[in-house]
């Protein structure tokens, strides 16, 4: 069971443009959006961490029914492990068994120095997170940063990931909810599954070649809707729809019932948006291509009427076509066979007999 980050609006991802946190980290004043999860940076400069900490934070955001949904697998004995990119600690909210879950890039769920390794009280560290001050060492002689136990840039994956990053190979299936599959070692999972075993995407767009099987299914859109037609299928979706509710409480569930709601509008208009401006596109390269070649048909023409006005004399017709196709050469033409037969009627006309001025 593979899953990464939930629905965007209802718990913020980090990757999505223009919504997720690195595209909303201007303010933070930071050399490059990723430095705020840089080691080396938070050694110097760890206020922007503590600042983006406090919305990060666990407790300021509720599980999806996409949660819940794993839960509910757990509760029926039928998950086998779920690894996460999730930081927030909402699948041990949702009720997924902690030995269940292998953060691959860690969590908020505990914090130590970066020196010492000592660890640092959890109510000492929601104190300093809440005031956005940056908690330092109480160990006598110490004094250095704490973090949480999230993996930055530059640190080294959880030895819990690595020792059952073999793990997919043993699943019957894997489901893969909301992610870039972007960042490795973590985005290579889903190719260690057995070539028998269904993956199934949960997701806004195609990812990491899932599709490419036979027996992959692609499930594209909203997260939490994909979820609730699966639950239809397996005719779990009031049980889990009650539970969901148990978990986050009636007002919140109609809190992400009417935010879906609005990116499902949002999505439509979108999309209908970028349909109308495809039509536009397609009928304006369909209006110039005819009037180009209506200017050359008529241009043709005219030529030819000339020609058959009795001009007789060859040397006459050839400096007919001479200014013709000058004329047509002031116009610019792209077209490598327009150019070509320009060249070549130019190419037949004595020079002494052009007295006009060739177009380029």
């Amino acid at each position: 069971m593979l899953t990464a980050r939930p629905p965007k609006k209802i718990v913020p991802d980090f990757r999505s443009p223009n919504t997720g946190l690195y595209a909303n980290l201007a303010r933070l004043n930071l050399p490059y959006a990723e430095a705020v999860f840089d080691i080396s940076y938070f050694r110097e400069h760890p206020e922007p961490f503590y600042v983006l900490a406090r919305e990060l934070y666990p407790g300021k955001f509720h599980p999806t029914i996409s949660h819940v949904f794993i839960a509910l697998l757990a509760a029926k004995g039928l998950l086998f492990h779920l690894f996460t990119q999730n930081i927030d600690c909402l699948e041990r909210r949702a009720g997924v068994p902690g030995d269940l879950i292998v953060e691959a890039h860690g969590s908020f769920a505990t914090q130590r120095c970066i020196e010492c390794k000592e660890a640092y009280p959890d109510e000492e560290m929601l104190e300093h997170v809440k005031a956005g001050l940056v908690p330092r060492c109480e160990r006598e002689g110490c004094g250095g940063l704490v973090k949480p136990d999230i993996v930055f840039f530059g640190e080294q994956l959880p030895d819990a990931f690595r020792a059952k990053q073999h793990f997919p190979v043993m699943a019957d299936m894997v489901l893969i909810l909301g992610t870039s599959l972007t960042v490795h070692p973590f985005a290579s999972l889903p190719e260690t599954v057995r070539e028998e075993a269904p993956r199934v995407l949960f997701n806004l767009e195609r990812v990491g070649g899932i599709g490419s099987r036979a027996d992959d299914v692609v499930e594209l859109g909203d997260c939490d809707a994909g979820i609730r037609k699966l639950a239809d299928a397996l005719g779990w979706r009031e049980e889990l729809e009650e539970e969901w509710r148990r978990v986050v409480g009636d007002e919140e569930a109609e809190r992400q019932l009417k935010v879906l709601e609005v990116l499902r509008l949002r999505r439509l208009r979108n999309q209908r948006d970028q349909a109308l401006a495809r039509e536009r596109a397609a009928r304006q390269k369909r209006k110039s291509m005819s009037t180009l070649a209506g200017r050359w048909a008529l241009m043709r023409s005219r030529l030819q009427r000339k020609m058959m006005q009795g001009h007789h004399d060859q040397s006459r017709q050839s400096l007919v076509m001479a200014r013709w196709m000058a004329k047509i050469g002031q116009r610019r033409p792209t077209c490598p066979r327009i150019l070509q037969a320009r060249r070549n009627w130019l190419s037949r006309l004595p020079m002494q007999r052009m007295k006009i001025r060739r177009g380029r």
